[in-house]
């Protein structure tokens, strides 16, 4: 038995002790076997759970404890909770989860009344859940946590260690610390392991950093995650026009992002792009209403394809082989475009404002394609020698090849800068389309070749 597999096993058996201590409502043992788990083990325990017991959970646990697993959970299993378990559980629950947090439930479920949820919290809590909604979707301030712990510059190191006592508990991170003048405007940053080398007379002003990356509260969560990534952050404040410190974004929500923003792209490519309303609701016609604009865009550009060769039918009908290799160099066409395709969306994404980098990402894909059509070509020139003994034939495949790849790499990553260029999201310049294109003009480059040396072959 392997290593995992004992691992696994292992799990299995812990849990079966947690289910049983459940079912016998031994709370002393549950606890203490339940908190010692991951809270992402926690949760997944909690949604194996018949819906029957799930309610039994509140004798168990406190509203504190479950919060923390209430943020790992998707969110049909978070409306489960909250239909299952009492009103003042979740009421409480809801007070002590990270208004961030708060906000992307309220904002994802279709199934929970917002403002049903909004009236069983507390004042304080629910008017800063209240202004985080406020704020434009997939900005700093939609996705930002007004927790965070703020410190005058002529405190000393000692108050500051002593309040985190009590500040510790409510903030989202106690790594650093931001220095607030009368105003509530930045004016500096203090590391809790600079904090913890501080002598305790030391004055926060002489061992904060006055240099402190931050971004507007408008700013599109792209361009923060991009920040918090460039400059390694655990946390990166978020500021108002005026430099009022408005809340901070957490590297852990950040992930979420990048992760959505990969998954966007991805269908982009695939061009399936899903309306914002599709979900697991989504009927058939709303979802296929998305996707036919582009089914069909592909369509006719395959048609064109087929048109390319029904125009050269001659010059097949006379060397029969030439199809042959039809599918062969459609193929690397479209692989070149995709690898292009792929590089230039990326390094658009890190590289919006430098056109001195785009251009040279361009150049060098343009220069790449040429390198491996050139590798491409003499391999072919042999194996087409070797296999048909015909060096016109082998001459038309390799150069077809050579100048498929030079055009299909170009295409590549051309095509999303002219489409970043007219405001239209680079990644919908999608797999399909690029391949489609490219394989259009490799066919003409092909048969254009072999019809001026038809005479030769």
């Amino acid at each position: 038995m392997n290593r995992l597999n004992s691992i696994q096993i292992n799990k299995e058996k812990y849990y079966d002790d947690i289910y049983l201590a459940f079912d016998n409502d031994d709370r002393k043992m549950f606890r203490e076997l339940f908190l010692r788990l991951h809270d992402r083990d926690q949760q997944e325990l909690f949604h194996s759970l018949y819906p029957e017991k799930k309610r039994k959970i509140a004798d168990f646990l406190t509203p504190k404890e479950f919060s923390e697993i209430f943020e790992y959970m998707e969110v049909e299993d978070q409306e489960i909770a909250i239909q299952t378990l009492p009103d003042s559980f979740i009421a409480e629950m809801f007070n002590n989860l990270a208004n961030d947090d708060v906000v992307e439930f309220l904002t994802l479920s279709d199934e929970i009344d917002q403002d049903e949820i909004l009236d069983m919290m507390d004042s304080d809590e629910r008017s800063r859940v209240r202004e985080l909604l406020t704020y434009a979707e997939d900005t700093a301030g939609s996705i930002m946590t007004k927790e965070f712990i703020s410190i005058k510059d002529s405190d000393t190191a000692a108050k500051v260690m002593a309040s985190l006592n009590t500040l510790a508990d409510d903030a989202e991170t106690i790594y650093y610390l931001y220095v607030l003048n009368d105003n509530g405007q930045l004016v500096g940053v203090l590391s809790l392991r600079d904090l913890l080398l501080a002598n305790d007379q030391d004055l926060v002003r002489d061992i904060m950093s006055d240099t402190v990356t931050s971004v507007r509260i408008d700013m599109d969560q792209e361009e923060v995650a991009g920040i918090i990534r460039d400059y390694d952050l655990l946390a990166l404040p978020v500021l108002s026009h005026d430099g009022r410190m408005q809340g901070i974004v957490t590297v852990d929500d950040i992930i979420d992002i990048i992760e959505e923003e990969a998954t966007e792209d991805f269908i982009e490519f695939a061009a399936i792009r899903p309306s914002d309303s599709e979900d697991k609701e989504s009927t058939v016609l709303s979802v296929t209403k998305q996707r036919v604009p582009w089914i069909l865009i592909l369509l006719i550009l395959g048609l064109l394809s087929g048109s390319v060769i029904g125009y050269f039918e001659h010059t097949l009908e006379s060397v029969v082989i030439l199809a042959a290799f039809i599918p062969m160099i459609m193929g690397t066409a479209g692989n070149i475009g995709t690898q292009s395709l792929a590089v230039a969306v990326k390094n658009l994404s890190a590289n919006q404002d430098d056109n001195d980098s785009i251009m040279a990402i361009i150049k060098r894909e343009v220069l790449g394609g040429m390198i491996i059509g050139t590798i491409l070509a003499i391999i072919l020139i042999v194996l087409a020698i070797v296999l048909y003994q015909n060096t016109v034939l082998a001459l038309i495949v390799s150069l077809a090849v050579f100048l498929s790849t030079i055009f299909s790499a170009t295409v590549g990553a051309v095509v999303p800068l002219f489409f970043d260029k007219i405001n239209i999201d680079p990644a919908v310049a999608s797999g399909p389309f690029i391949t489609t294109m490219n394989d259009i003009m490799a066919l003409l480059i092909y048969f254009a070749i072999a019809t001026s040396l038809l005479e030769h072959l």
